[in-house]
């Protein structure tokens, strides 16, 4: 973070609570809604959060709107009283607010602000014959999550509440109508529900022509782009905090309403912030249950390509992602084994070491570049990019493989990646997308040095870990919201020049015997997804 940041006493913090130097950032995720209020020097003040989980309405995923709001008030009354707790100041003013929340889904609302249908979010996949017709449409993937897909399900099939729509929008988006009264959205989450041009910064012109054209969508009482949010940039001031907003957001009443937003932004923007990859030709890497890998892109690709999700960055620079499902399942479970087989003789072995040895273990001297022709497949789910409905986890070897701990879970970790490069050798192989660096976050870069130079080895482009990409998506909200002030910089300069300006952070750069490893272990694993499917086939997916 920036250079300037000197040592700040309470004292010092509750000058700035009181003088209005400060950003809120609230995230809405998948698990968990979070508050982070920030100083003007990027460093969080006071948190609060609420945990969560969708449910299943008409055999739909879903959130129930009372709990949206319900867990925003907690998560910032909590934030308000750590506030209160560390620095004796009632939180009255902030600079800047903005939220953000995951990606995607439908909410979709009547001319009097009625929700129509409950919240259909990301997770719901009934929308397969919306995204085939639409991406063949437009030549341009529509991914089953977006919300144009939802809502051309909705029309395809012949559901009650379509014609009655007047505005749809995202979590986000929602939450910031509700606050403000204006119907806009951050452009990396407006990219989510329909494709946006990079250069007008708008949503797609001859994408809209194409759609409105259809005879389906004629015979409705709109047109698409009457019901969309209007997209804007960040830095773009996104209208101001209500009377009403005040105290929909904070319950107690301290907080007075005027507060400036910035543009409501997705979880996949505020990843971008967080770990400084909004620039041209960088990217980030975000590792956990599931994975993604995002490059900003130089121009368009060239053809349609169902592997590659193309969305924004928070600026409107276009950025591909390839997204996998499978990550770290199938891994922790054969760590789990390990774990209990310590135990069972009576060395029992702390999380951490267990990891952190085993991890090691994957480039030692014992370990072959190409895992010694061991093979694995991680796949506890189904996999759009490997041609999966379903997953069953495999281990396999030929009678001659190497087989050592070193090259097992050199196996494991290659493994864990090559799902996700699928998508990416689609951009730099097919498309010849040219990469300077990527950020990787997530646990499974904990242990020093070993998966980032795993990663390095299966994209072959120089991984950087971050001391700050901790920081999370509620973060980089507030990092938006900051924004506001300094908004005749460029947002990739900002970054670079305020918040990321001294940031500790290590380069692990390909190591050609590595590259070379991965791209023979990667074959393998490609032309034995025969093994994977046949698994599928044969083995039941719930135990007897």
């Amino acid at each position: 973070m920036a250079e300037t940041k000197e040592p700040t006493s309470p004292q010092e913090f509750a000058e700035k609570i009181r003088g209005g130097r400060t950003s809120l950032g609230i995230e809405f995720g998948s698990t968990r809604i979070k508050a982070v209020l920030i100083d003007d020097q990027y460093r969080t003040i006071a948190s609060g959060d609420y945990q969560w989980a969708s449910h299943l309405v008409d055999g739909l995923w879903s959130y129930s709107l009372d709990e949206v709001w319900h867990g925003l008030q907690v998560a910032y009354a909590a934030m308000a009283n750590d506030v209160f707790n560390a620095y004796g100041e009632r939180l009255t003013r902030i600079g800047h607010i903005g939220f953000s929340a995951m990606m995607h889904g439908y909410l979709a609302f009547d001319k009097d602000g009625n929700l129509l249908v409950p919240f259909r979010t990301w997770q719901n996949t009934n929308t397969h014959e919306a995204h085939l017709k639409l991406s063949d449409l437009f030549q341009y993937n529509i991914p089953e999550r977006w919300s144009v897909a939802h809502l051309y399900q909705a029309v395809l099939n012949k559901e009650e509440h379509v014609s009655k729509v007047n505005f749809i929008t995202t979590l986000a988006g929602y939450v910031h109508w509700k606050l403000t009264g204006k119907k806009v959205d951050g452009i990396g989450d407006a990219s989510g529900m329909f494709p946006i041009d990079p250069v007008t910064k708008t949503y797609e012109a001859g994408f809209i022509e194409k759609f409105d054209n259809l005879p389906e969508i004629q015979a409705q009482p709109w047109k698409i782009e009457d019901l969309l949010p209007t997209p804007l940039v960040a830095g773009t001031p996104a209208g101001e905090l209500t009377e009403e907003g005040a105290k929909l957001l904070d319950v107690d009443g301290y907080l007075k309403p005027g507060i400036v937003l910035a543009p409501p932004e997705g979880d996949a923007g505020t990843g971008m912030v967080a770990t400084n990859s909004v620039r041209v030709r960088t990217g980030n890497v975000s590792a956990g249950t599931s994975i993604f890998a995002m490059v900003v892109l130089e121009k368009k690709l060239a053809r349609l390509h169902p592997e590659v999700d193309l969305v924004t960055t928070p600026a409107g620079d276009l950025a591909g992602m390839s997204h996998a499902n499978n990550f770290t399942s199938d891994l922790n479970a054969w760590v789990g084994l390990f774990g209990d087989f310590a135990k069972a003789i009576d060395q029992p072995i702390s999380t951490g070491a267990l990891y952190g040895t085993l991890f090691r273990a994957a480039i030692s001297d014992q370990a072959d570049s190409n895992c010694g022709g061991l093979l694995n497949y991680p796949f506890r789910s189904g996999e759009f990019l490997a041609g999966l409905e379903e997953g069953r986890p495999l281990f396999a070897r030929s009678p001659e493989a190497h087989m050592n701990l070193a090259n097992f879970m050199r196996a494991q970790l290659f493994s864990a990646f090559s799902p996700v490069k699928i998508g990416m050798d689609v951009m730099t192989k097919d498309e010849e997308v040219k990469i300077d660096s990527l950020v990787g976050h997530g646990g499974i870069f904990t242990t020093p040095k070993v998966a980032q130079k795993i990663l390095a080895a299966a994209f072959d482009t120089p991984i950087k870990v971050m001391s700050t990409a901790a920081e999370g998506g509620a973060w980089g909200m507030a990092v938006l919201a900051d924004y506001l002030w300094h908004t005749p910089w460029p947002l990739a300069d900002y970054l670079d020049e305020r918040v990321f300006k001294g940031a500790e952070s290590t380069t692990e750069t390909p190591d050609p015997n590595d590259v070379a490893g991965f791209e023979d272990f990667f074959a393998r694993f490609q032309s034995g997804l025969a093994i994977e499917k046949s698994a599928v086939r044969n083995i039941d997916l719930q135990s007897k």
